[in-house]
């Protein structure tokens, strides 16, 4: 007999995991006019808020591994979207900046956020207190 608790557990994993799916379906039509994927979306948005990065730091922000990451700024780069060079102060960094092509995403990037807001029937309220919500999951609070 599976307990309570468990059963607690394997529904909420379950339910993330369908809310997650879903939130990358719906970014899908979005995006592929675009060019880029959902991962590629997270990427460029990150640049978008301040750039260059260094790899690692893309990697702490977006709680992505490097071993993820470089593949898909790799293909970021093949498609002219970013930049990679080597830190001239440090060349074992590598920095990622946006391309003028990149950069000109900015308008349509940022419009993506509302369409998904009101797909899902959310307000801006509801949207704020679903993200407080899932960062606490995403990021709990350890004791010092």
């Amino acid at each position: 007999m599976v307990s309570d608790r468990q059963s607690i557990a394997t529904e909420l994993s379950f339910a993330l995991n369908a809310a997650a799916n879903r939130m990358v379906r719906l970014h899908k039509p979005l995006l592929e006019p675009l060019g880029l994927t959902f991962s590629q979306y997270l990427v460029t948005l990150e640049l978008l808020n301040g750039s260059p990065l260094t790899v690692g730091e893309l990697c702490a922000r977006l709680d992505m591994e490097t071993g993820t990451l470089t593949p898909l700024l790799k293909r970021l780069e093949a498609a002219g979207v970013v930049t990679r060079t080597r830190d001239a102060s440090d060349e074992r960094r590598v920095l990622i900046d946006l391309t003028p092509r990149g950069r000109g995403l900015e308008g349509e990037l940022r419009a993506i956020p509302d369409k998904i807001r009101v797909a899902c029937q959310l307000t801006v309220d509801g949207l704020e207190e679903l993200r407080r919500t899932l960062d606490g999951l995403a990021r709990p609070i350890t004791a010092p």
